[in-house]
């Protein structure tokens, strides 16, 4: 083993029954170094990060870490050999102090009283460039991006030299995002590894010095990022050529279909108005927080707006604050929440279920009688999963069973069983890997040929000028003029999204 060279796995493999998730994966990480680990959902990645954490075993295959050959049986083994696992959702106590979550497992006693260990606790948040963040404040009451520091923190005390990072900014904003980065770059500095998971090719880019794409549960390629492009990386990933990341057909509009006139509502402190016409995809583009997802929510009824009307084709125009999803279901609108697990989607239920869930009316056997016509369900759900492309045992598969990728697509499919005119989707692509994104780009084009009014809320950029047709930006509830996708810039678009029109020139 090279004398700068950290971690090695060989051959490793692993399966669950007759699924193999892992086969025979090779993987290696120097020291100082920021290692991404691409792949699409289900390639293999989260496997091949617990077997390295302790949390599975793998079948076959051996583990090398700082020049010794390792039986990692559990997470304390992996930690205690100086491996730390930053999972995407953060492993924070929400009600215990800084201090106490960052010597969370090593805390000192003295005659059974800990002991406090502020100094240690101020230094790993120093070191982190932190050293701001109050050690009395309960960890809940930081922000995400905070939070995330906190626990970077608690691996420097425990003294990690490898730490994982899986999907570390699905959540932050863009000023967290370039904080995340920063940490990372004084990580590097002290010797630390980083393995650094994402969806984000554009941050693999920025961020990481070498890259092995996991391919069906096998390591298909590897090298050093100055030498590769983010085309040959989605190439791996998917096993084919991609000729176009944002399918486009030639779209027309037609008349208006929503017209949205004054709203207003918790946090828009502006009247917010907005026009989609048929076959339009309209993008709404700014900072997390912005309003953005307010404004959809509150179109479908799922926040009370103060005022505003709203207005479907050449019907009369009605009270936002009179919305409600039942009524909006009703006008066909329909909504993609960001938050497929808690709102999207029921995940306990099958695929089945979650695709009719808000269009049973359509399969009842017989008028008024509520009777389901079963059979009448399950052929429209197989061509609904036909249809979006999603990779499952059959219908009856429980949504929590699927990938991430797979369950966006149970998601979009229900809206596609409801058969709305206006549809909502806000991040719709959200922690999906490159080739899940492509699909859902293509079947988004697809709806818009066929005349659906769409509009797309979404923090990724490259989505919004790849796949709108026009485009408004909102900065802290007030939401700009729509302008057609050519005139914009991404510099345009930050520019709008981070100042107010009295302090720019756009």
């Amino acid at each position: 083993m090279p004398k700068d060279l950290l971690l090695d796995l060989s051959g490793i493999s692993k399966s669950f029954g007759a699924t193999r998730a892992l086969k025979e994966v090779s993987f290696n990480v120097h020291r100082g170094e920021v290692h991404a680990l691409i792949g699409e959902n289900g390639a293999g990645k989260s496997t091949l990060m617990k077997v390295l954490s302790g949390a599975h075993r793998s079948d076959s295959g051996a583990i090398r870490f700082k020049n010794a050959l390792c039986d990692i049986s559990s997470p304390a083994v992996g930690r205690a050999l100086g491996i730390a696992m930053i999972y995407q959702e953060l492993n924070l106590a929400p009600h215990l102090t800084v201090e106490e979550n960052l010597m969370l497992g090593k805390e000192r006693s003295r005659f059974g009283f800990l002991q406090s260990d502020r100094d240690m606790a101020h230094e790993a948040l120093e070191l982190l460039g932190h050293p701001d963040i109050p050690l009395d404040m309960p960890a809940g009451k930081l922000s995400i991006g905070h939070q995330q520091i906190v626990e970077i923190g608690r691996s420097i005390i425990s003294k990690a030299d490898l730490v994982i990072m899986d999907e570390p900014t699905s959540s932050l904003s863009a000023s967290d995002t370039r904080l995340l980065f920063e940490t990372i770059g004084r990580l590097k500095d002290t010797g630390i590894s980083i393995i650094y998971i994402s969806h984000f090719l554009e941050e693999v880019m920025e961020i990481a010095d070498q890259y092995t794409v996991l391919r069906d549960g096998a390591s298909v390629g590897s090298g050093s990022i100055a030498n590769t492009s983010t085309t040959k990386i989605i190439e791996l990933m998917v096993g084919r050529s991609l000729a176009e990341m944002f399918p486009r057909s030639q779209r027309e509009f037609g008349r208006p279909l929503l017209t949205l006139r004054g709203l207003r509502g918790t946090p828009l402190p502006s009247e917010v108005s907005l026009q989609v016409h048929a076959g339009e995809v309209l993008g709404i583009a700014g900072l997390v927080g912005a309003g953005r997802s307010e404004t959809l929510r509150s179109i479908f009824g799922l926040e009370r707006a103060d005022a505003g009307t709203i207005q479907l084709g050449e019907s009369e125009p009605v009270a936002v604050s009179g919305m409600s999803p039942r009524k909006a279901l009703r006008a066909r609108i329909d909504l993609l929440s960001e938050n497929r697990k808690e709102e999207g989607l029921a995940t306990g239920l099958s695929i089945s279920e979650n695709t009719s869930l808000s269009s049973l009316g359509r399969h009842v056997k017989f008028a008024g009688t509520g009777l389901l016509d079963i059979a009448r369900e399950q052929k429209s759900v197989a061509h609904r999963i036909h249809e979006v492309g999603i990779r499952c045992e059959g219908p009856a598969q429980r949504v929590q069973l699927l990938s991430g990728g797979n369950q966006q697509k149970v998601a979009l499919a229900r809206l596609l069983e409801q058969d709305a005119d206006i549809l909502l989707l806000d991040e719709p692509t959200r922690g999906i890997d490159v080739g899940s994104k492509v699909e859902i780009y293509r079947l988004i084009d697809r709806l818009a040929h066929q005349g659906k009014a769409i509009v797309v809320v979404s923090s990724y950029l490259p989505e919004l000028f790849g796949i709108c047709d026009r485009l408004s930006v909102m900065n802290r509830g007030v939401l700009g003029p729509a302008r057609p996708i050519d005139a914009w810039t991404e510099h345009d678009v930050m520019l709008a999204a981070t100042t107010s029109a009295e302090t720019r020139t756009v």
